[in-house]
This record gives structure tokens, sequence and C-alpha cells, in this order.
């Protein structure tokens, strides 16, 4: 069994094969998944699990150079995500939010039922 935090296998194994500048988007229940891009569906039941237990998960493995939500985003959502590292911040509208999402490698589904509860990583090095 794996020692660190994230456990999920699937979503583990796509944060050890991005490369540099390789996107992943963690998103809400309602956040629309691209046709042709993979979606990790953990969604459970609503608000299980939360998009910031997500994140946080997310974040021990993968070392963040950007990062991008919008600016629809509550207060509150937005302080949030700020205070976590996540590189340098882009907010943006909700529908260029979503048009973003087309280039990503994979958009993760939380139980999440807050609106506006995504945001999207973009890969850096750890070097």
């Amino acid at each position: 069994m794996k020692r660190t935090t994230l456990l999920h296998s699937e979503l583990s194994h796509l944060i050890a094969a991005m490369g540099h500048g390789d996107l992943l988007v963690i998103g809400d229940a309602g956040l629309p998944v691209p046709p042709g891009v993979r979606c990790i569906d953990l969604a459970v039941t609503r608000g299980v699990p939360r998009f910031l237990d997500v994140l946080d998960a997310v974040l021990a493995e993968l070392v963040v150079e950007r990062s991008a939500w919008a600016g629809e985003a509550s207060a509150d959502l937005d302080g949030q995500l700020r205070a976590r590292d996540l590189g340098e911040p882009r907010i943006v509208a909700h529908d260029a939010f979503k048009a973003l999402s087309r280039d990503a490698r994979a958009i993760v589904r939380t139980g999440e039922f807050t609106p506006y509860a995504n945001v999207a990583l973009w890969s850096g090095v750890a070097f």
C-alpha cells in the first residue's frame, strides 16, 4: 500500500505521468467534461468527496507551476484557493475556464456542490 497522501490509483498514475505544462482540472459535480477528455470520477454523493479535500490530496503529489479558476467563485472559495500553493494564479471567466478544460489531460470530478468550485492546475517541475 502507498505511504503518501494520494491513494487513488488512477489519479496517482496520472500525476506520475504528467510532464511540465500538462493540465489537470479538478471540478465540482456539475463541471462539464469536454468530449475526448479523460474523466476521473470520484463523486459518490452530494458533497463526497469535497473539492478542497481532493485538491489537497493532489497538491501533496503534484508540483504546480500555475493555476486558474473562475472569477465567479465566491470570495470564500477564492480565499481558500489563494491560501494554497497553486503557483501563479490566473482568474478567468467561467466560460473561459470551461474552454481551457478542453486541453486537460484529465478532469477529476468531485462530489462538490459549491458553485464554481473548479481549478485548473498546470504541472511544474521538481527541479
